[in-house]
């Protein structure tokens, strides 16, 4: 299969390139496409050949579920058995957005799409791109990360070809995406509203709407043997070619840390890297340092961080070591990631 690469502008893209590329879709095939959070890779979401299709290209497990992508508010009540009014008052303050609601799902949505389960998780993307093709395709797009199963999420479409050239039949190029790290989904179907994934929506933007909201104990504890029901729950993601080991603390000891790790493993001839804020960068020696930006900005941190593991993979960089991000309303969305990016490789240099 040949790929074709297509730059779009992302205020006013080509309807033509549109429309084939919603074509695409409607016949089976599958189209890698921006969103605000990550690029996605985009199949009919009511087709179940389709969804074997992208599980296919990204070498993901059938069991790991797919969300579903819509442009419209009334084209949720098709696909579901019914709409809780605590999904009305999400999507009103909320969509289009960042955030993934699941519900209970119909007949119309194809166990395929949602790895076996008897739900459906569902997001409105606000992104002109996404929206103008999921409109083309006829209105509903199921699409995890334009990626290889366990990479980085791609931010620039570059990265989807990378990983998926030979792979799809299209990659729409809107340019690096805003926020950098995917949405985040909140179960509706328990009794209590529940995190399963954080995001750029945080619990306290969900409580301000919903009032109290739990967060999933699987977030808390990997290890915690509760069944997945969301994306990403279950299996490693977004881990770089390198091995990577985060270090928290306090940040004198954690510099000493990580620069003592570094040394040694270019002393035994490996190429090192470093993440870390601008407020440390020059403190540290490494072969690749790069900074996510300023220590108060964890929306820098969000944006930034698959970018960079990206480009230590383009620079062959075989141990990575980062600071800890856990500050600000973001700080929990950035650590999940991550953690799993680690493998949730923790040192605590002085404890």
């Amino acid at each position: 299969m040949k790929t074709e690469y297509i730059v779009l502008n992302t205020e006013a893209p080509d309807e033509e390139v549109i429309r084939r590329a919603g074509r695409i879709i409607r016949e089976g095939g599958l189209v890698a496409f921006p969103t605000e959070t990550v690029y996605g890779l985009g199949g009919d979401a009511l087709n179940p050949e389709s969804s074997r299709k992208i599980y296919a290209a990204k070498g993901r497990p059938s069991d790991n579920p797919l969300i579903v992508h819509v442009c419209r508010w009334k084209d949720v009540a098709p696909i579901v058995r019914s709409v809780p009014g605590e999904a009305e008052e999400l999507a009103r303050a909320f969509w289009p957005g960042p955030l993934t609601m699941i519900l209970k799902k119909n007949d119309s949505v194809p166990p395929e799409t949602t790895g076996g389960l008897d739900t459906v998780a569902i997001r409105f993307p606000d992104n002109r791109i996404a929206q103008a093709l999921i409109d083309a395709s006829g209105g509903y797009i199921a699409a995890p990360s334009a990626n290889r199963s366990g990479r980085p999420s791609p931010t620039l479409a570059r990265y989807c070809l990378e990983d998926l050239d030979g792979r799809v039949e299209m990659i729409l190029d809107g340019g690096q995406v805003g926020i950098g790290i995917e949405s985040t989904i909140v179960d509706l179907t328990e009794k209590r509203p529940v995190i399963l994934r954080p995001g750029y929506i945080t619990r306290e933007m969900l409580e301000a709407v919903l009032g109290e909201v739990e967060v999933d104990s699987a977030l808390i504890d990997p290890d915690s043997g509760v069944a997945p029901k969301a994306p990403g729950m279950k299996y490693r993601h977004y881990a770089p070619r390198g091995e990577l080991v985060i270090f928290e603390g306090e940040r004198d000891i954690v510099v000493e840390g990580i620069n003592r790790a570094a040394a040694s493993q270019m002393a035994a001839g490996k190429k090192t890297g470093v993440i870390c804020t601008d407020e440390t960068k020059l403190l540290y020696e490494a072969d690749s340092v790069k900074s996510t930006g300023s220590r108060g900005d964890d929306e820098s941190a969000a944006r930034e961080l698959f970018r960079i593991l990206r480009e230590f993979d383009d620079e062959g960089v075989e141990r990575i070591y980062s600071e800890s991000f856990d500050e600000g309303p973001l700080g929990q969305a950035i650590m999940n990631r991550l953690m799993k990016a680690a493998g949730h490789k923790v040192i605590s240099p002085g404890n």
